[in-house]
C-alpha cells in the first residue's frame, strides 16, 4: 500500500475532483522549492505526469518550455489508486436502459474500507477512522466530501451520539 504524505494526499485529491485530473493549481501553502520537491518526487514515483497545457482556454502552467509553451501537472491513475479512487476507463456505449453507470470502489482498497466502517452497524467516527485508516482527520473529511459523495454519489449522514461523539453513516 502507497504511503502518502498529506501534502501530497491533498494534491491528488483535488486534482480527481477536476476535469481532466489537472493537479494545478497547487496548495497556496505549497510554493518555491517546496513545491519543486514535492512535485518531482510525485513525478518519480508515476503520481502525476506532466503534459502539455492548453495556455489558450486557460489551462493552470506548472512550467514553461521556453519555447513558448507551458506544461501542466496531471493525476495519473496510479495516483488517483494511491488515494483509493479508481481510474475511469474509456467511454463505451450508454447502456440500452440509459441509467447512469455507479462507480463502485475496487475490493482491499483504503476507499473499501472506509465505506465498510460506514456501513456497520453503529457507523464510525472521524476518531475510529483515523485510527484504522492511519489518515488526517482532514483527509477523512475530504474523503468523504470527494470520493464518496462527488464521485460515488453516496450519501453520508451523521448524528451525535451521546459517549461516542459525532458518528458517520452512509444513509
Amino acid at each position: 500500500m502507497t504511503k502518502l504524505t498529506d501534502t501530497q494526499a491533498i494534491i491528488l485529491s483535488a486534482a480527481a475532483q477536476r476535469d481532466g485530473h489537472i493537479a494545478m493549481p497547487l496548495p497556496d501553502s505549497l510554493r518555491g522549492g517546496a513545491a519543486a520537491k514535492v512535485v518531482g518526487a510525485m513525478l518519480a514515483k508515476g503520481f502525476l505526469e506532466e503534459v502539455e497545457a492548453d495556455m489558450r482556454n486557460g489551462e493552470p502552467v506548472w512550467r514553461e518550455t521556453g519555447d513558448g509553451h507551458g506544461v501542466t501537472l496531471v493525476a495519473t491513475d496510479a495516483g488517483l489508486a494511491a488515494i483509493g479512487i479508481e481510474a475511469e476507463g474509456t467511454e463505451t456505449a450508454a447502456p440500452e436502459d440509459d441509467e447512469p453507470k455507479t462507480r463502485k470502489p475496487r475490493e482491499g482498497t483504503k476507499q473499501a474500507k472506509l465505506i465498510e466502517m460506514l456501513r456497520a452497524e453503529g457507523g464510525a467516527t472521524i476518531d475510529e477512522i483515523v485510527a484504522e485508516m492511519g489518515w488526517q482527520p482532514h483527509t477523512v473529511r475530504g474523503a468523504f466530501a470527494g470520493a464518496l459523495k462527488n464521485k460515488l454519489g453516496l450519501t453520508i449522514t451523521s448524528e451525535k451520539v451521546e459517549g461516542r461523539g459525532r458518528l458517520y453513516r452512509i444513509g
